[in-house]
């Protein structure tokens, strides 16, 4: 993560130096979401085929090698279209690596400590969020540009892998016998989340909620032209949802589960949004570091509740499919997400652009409401088993 959040920092900001143009970090959005469109459905089968480590192995394998082409584009001045081309081999390669990396923990651990240990992970996981946009930003402050950066995120990537290597190896579930494999088999993850409306409605949240607040998409140019600072102040600004992330994650290793967590996740959502607006409309550096932070706050509950509760319900048999699924969402609000903040600043400015994506979260949040009532309902996270897909509200608790 650490890795990933320097590659995130520097590209945004050489991208935005060379071009002084929105529609420039538009396109990394679309270019990095492409290949996850093509590859996800496979990468989750094939997670639930074979060794969920040794594929994520693979995976960050191929994240450093695209780490070290950055490097070598930055150093030589290579062309802008390579910067492109090898954002979309990351792409690929967090394609593999989601429903790898994102089922592991629950072949290690019981039910029981789902919740616990996700906010433990989270914890760490935020303090490399936390760090690496501030050491992107440091590092191409000091290094006169990105190539230092994009060398150090290599070694992140490189350090990870042999870390995986002390995880075990454990192979899925097999196959009931006699079953022979299908094209069926590929879309199983998307029956299983058709058919459970109250995970299908957490992911349809979250998804649409990220889409339209996507602000931290448009640093570069709140950095550069409304806030008038430097990439140090863009690698802080970064860093400041991490922040928040990483301080509500260890505050929930400590306080006890939501009664009722899907209101819970409606109302944090909504909160989101106001904080979106708050840093839309933002002039000063240190209002939208907390507007920015408070973010981070919301968005770390959102993802505990949507992660327990996709560990929880999802039998193992089918978690690398399911995950893929649950990416081709998280991706595409990301992705997509970015693209659609880029184009939107280009069309109507920064500053409409985020408020009016926050003002969007809290309408999508009062539809799904609406739409979906049974989240409202939810009871506590920990009541909750594996299920054959369609369970009634009913048979979903113990």
């Amino acid at each position: 993560m650490l890795g990933t959040q320097i590659v995130s920092t520097t590209a945004g900001w050489q991208l935005y130096e060379r071009t002084n143009d929105a529609w420039a970090l538009a396109a990394v959005g679309l270019v990095e979401l492409a290949p996850v469109l093509v590859l996800i459905l496979p990468a989750g089968n094939l997670a639930d085929r074979a060794p969920r480590r040794t594929i994520a192995m693979g995976a960050y394998a191929l994240l450093a090698v695209a780490s070290v082409g950055l490097a070598l584009v930055s150093a030589y001045a290579g062309p802008t279209l390579a910067i492109y081309g090898l954002l979309a081999l990351i792409g690929a390669a967090r394609a593999f690596a989601a429903p790898s990396v994102g089922t592991i923990l629950p072949q290690l651990l019981s039910p029981q400590e789902f919740a616990v240990a996700n906010a433990y992970a989270s914890s760490t996981f935020q303090i490399a969020s936390v760090s690496g946009p501030a050491l992107g930003g440091w590092l191409i402050a000091i290094g006169g540009g990105a190539t230092l950066a994009y060398t150090v995120a290599a070694v992140g990537q490189v350090i990870f892998i042999v870390m995986l290597g002390f995880v075990p190896a454990r192979r899925p579930p097999p196959q009931a016998p006699g079953k022979a494999r299908s094209a069926r088999d590929v879309f199983a993850g998307f029956h299983f989340i058709r058919r459970n409306r109250i995970f299908l409605a957490a992911i349809t949240l979250d998804m649409f909620a990220v889409l339209l607040g996507g602000a931290v998409a448009l640093l570069p140019i709140f950095v550069k032209d409304v806030l008038h600072l430097g990439p140090t102040e863009l690698g802080w600004l970064r860093a400041a949802p991490g922040i928040g992330a990483a301080l509500m994650a260890f505050a929930l290793t400590r306080l006890s589960p939501w009664q009722r967590p899907g209101r819970a996740l409606l109302l944090t959502v909504c909160a989101f949004g106001l904080a979106t607006i708050g840093f839309g409309l933002s002039q000063t550096f240190w209002l939208s570091f907390v507007c920015l932070l408070f973010t981070g706050v919301f968005d770390e509950i959102s993802v505990l509740i949507r992660v327990t509760l996709e560990q929880l319900i999802t039998p193992d048999r089918l978690r690398g499919r399911v995950a893929s699924i649950n990416h081709i969402f998280i991706g595409f609000s990301n992705q997509f997400g970015a693209f659609e903040s880029g184009a939107a600043a280009a069309l109507i400015g920064p500053m409409a652009a985020v408020v009016v994506g926050g003002i969007g979260s809290i309408i999508v949040a009062l539809i799904v409401t609406r739409v979906f009532p049974e989240l409202v309902t939810l009871g506590p996270l920990a009541t909750l088993r594996p299920d054959d897909p369609s369970p009634p509200l009913g048979e979903v608790f113990e």
